[in-house]
């Protein structure tokens, strides 16, 4: 496969029995297979600079960080991780702060932003911050304004952002710091 993670490989195992099974040839399947690159904003690998890879990734949803960060530590053995997170909805994040900790706490740094709150409005006590306190490795929560300067002082190998907000339109502006500390 062209893109990584055990999830997807079952997922894609599922599509070639899918196609298996409507009568689809083999090599057109595995043509296909192999011509997939993936979905924008699914692990997706967006640049490497100076021995640095970025990544960005949609997950919003515990599981979802878990399963890439796991997918993360695979791809990228003994190398340092930074995640970063954009929790999407206050709701959301109420409701599973506890589970964003564990998850984000398999990288060995973490940066917050605050949530993203969509459509919903603030709800009292419900912040960036009750995942922070959590969070088992060193965690910072980070405006997005900061966001690039504070990954350019980071020591880290490989930087992926993860919410469905609009966290990945600050992709360009780390690698762009990335590029100048050099």
């Amino acid at each position: 496969l062209g893109i990584p993670g055990e999830h997807n490989v079952y997922n894609a195992l599922a599509a070639i029995a899918a196609a298996d099974n409507a009568g689809i040839p083999m090599d057109k399947i595995i043509a296909c297979a192999e011509a997939f690159h993936g979905a924008g904003r699914r692990f997706e690998i967006l640049k490497r600079i100076n021995g640095i890879t970025i990544a960005d990734d949609y997950a919003h949803h515990p599981r979802e960080l878990a399963a890439a960060l796991t997918s993360v530590r695979r791809m990228f053995p003994g190398r340092r991780v930074t995640a970063v997170f954009q929790p999407h909805l206050y709701t959301r994040t109420r409701d599973f702060y506890r589970e964003f900790a564990e998850a984000l706490s398999q990288a060995d740094e973490v940066l917050l932003l605050p949530i993203y709150p969509a459509r919903e409005e603030p709800i009292e006590g419900i912040a960036s911050e009750i995942i922070a306190e959590r969070v088992t490795v060193p965690c910072r929560i980070v405006g997005r304004e900061a966001l690039a300067a504070t990954l350019g002082a980071a020591a880290t190998d490989v930087v992926v952002s993860f919410g469905a907000g609009n966290i990945d339109a600050c992709c360009d502006a780390v690698a762009d710091v990335l590029r100048k500390k050099a």
